[in-house]
């Protein structure tokens, strides 16, 4: 084998350096992009704007009463005494019980039927299943075969802790 001419040895270098991709610019961003606007909150943030909301929707029930519409044209001692008893039951009927809102846990559980679960009558694990002849819920195969053994009156006192027994007359 003969040694390389220096003329072959250049065009191979050439030839690296035409496929090199090294030196070819590559931006890391688009140079028109913008970061976007919104900006993201942590929970010190979220908690306070929203009890912020809570205080604001407060303050409105509170004063709801000044800005009722008073029977009668005139501004009479009537008008005032209504005013003042629209004011007092206003504030009464806000402080009597607990408002219902999102940020507060006094608010009644849904009655939603998609958010009810069912629990095995038997064992308390979530139930599936329901058998047709006794209406008890079970969780799998083995507790259908436990529910299937029991007496009539141990499959109603189930129902009954349940709430689902129907006593016909």
């Amino acid at each position: 084998m003969a040694p390389a001419t220096p003329a072959a040895d250049d065009s191979h270098q050439q030839l690296l350096d035409s496929l090199d991709l090294i030196p070819v610019p590559k931006p890391f961003r688009n140079p028109n992009w913008n970061p976007p606007v919104r900006r993201n909150k942590n929970v010190k943030q979220i908690v306070a704007d929203a009890s912020r909301k809570e205080a604001s929707v407060m303050a409105t029930q509170n004063n709801s009463g000044v800005s009722t519409p008073q029977p009668g044209a005139g501004g009479g001692p009537d008008n005032v005494s209504v005013a003042r008893a629209t004011q007092n039951l206003s504030g009464l009927a806000v402080s009597d019980g607990p408002v219902a809102t999102y940020t507060n846990i006094e608010s009644a559980p849904s009655l939603h039927p998609a958010s009810q679960k069912r629990y095995c009558d038997l064992t308390g694990l979530l139930a599936p299943y329901t058998d047709p002849k006794t209406r008890l819920r079970y969780h799998n195969k083995e507790i259908f075969g436990v529910v299937r053994t029991l007496g009539q009156g141990a499959a109603e006192q189930y129902l009954e802790a349940r709430g689902a027994h129907v006593v016909l007359k």
